[in-house]
């Protein structure tokens, strides 16, 4: 097994010290806002079925690719080899910018889905904040592979 890395360390962790160093730490957090913005989609109705379909591809492959990623560094199967840091580097990259994407595009819904909103009324209003809901986690789950990513960039660097 290789050893752990640290925030400065240029090797990938394996093992639980995955979920004990910064950025793979984000790991659970990339889990988390992505699952919520996967599940808000998933419950509220879908008025605009090809943008509101990329939100959901997006959040679906964002989470089971970062299930694998997680998987594999925490089994070890890159055993220390540096060039999963570029695989690393790319992944959060791509990532970032299809949450990027699926954020904006999920904005643009909420903000068409307001001028049909009629509050009170078949619980449309309560469609409408889920969608607000889905739109600030997908831009936290943005944020997150962003920041993932700039802090793989470093240890790939540091490499």
């Amino acid at each position: 097994m290789a050893p752990a890395a640290t925030s400065g360390g240029g090797s990938l962790p394996s093992g639980f010290s995955v979920l004990a160093t910064f950025p793979d730490l984000l790991f659970i957090f990339e889990f988390i806002f992505g699952g919520l913005v996967w599940i808000l989609v998933a419950s509220s109705r879908v008025p605009f079925p090809l943008v509101q379909g990329w939100v959901m591809f997006v959040s679906v492959f964002c989470f089971v690719a970062t299930t694998i990623l997680l998987f594999l560094y925490f089994v070890g199967a890159h055993g220390g080899d540096a060039s999963w840091i570029p695989l690393d580097v790319s992944y959060h990259l791509i990532a970032a910018l299809f949450y990027l994407s699926a954020s904006v595009l999920e904005s643009y819904a909420t903000i068409a889905l307001k001028d049909i909103v009629t509050f009170g009324v078949n619980g449309t209003y309560r469609i409408y904040q889920e969608n607000i809901s889905a739109v600030v986690f997908a831009y936290v789950a943005t944020l997150i592979y962003v920041i993932h990513a700039t802090f793989s960039l470093f240890r790939w660097k540091s490499s």
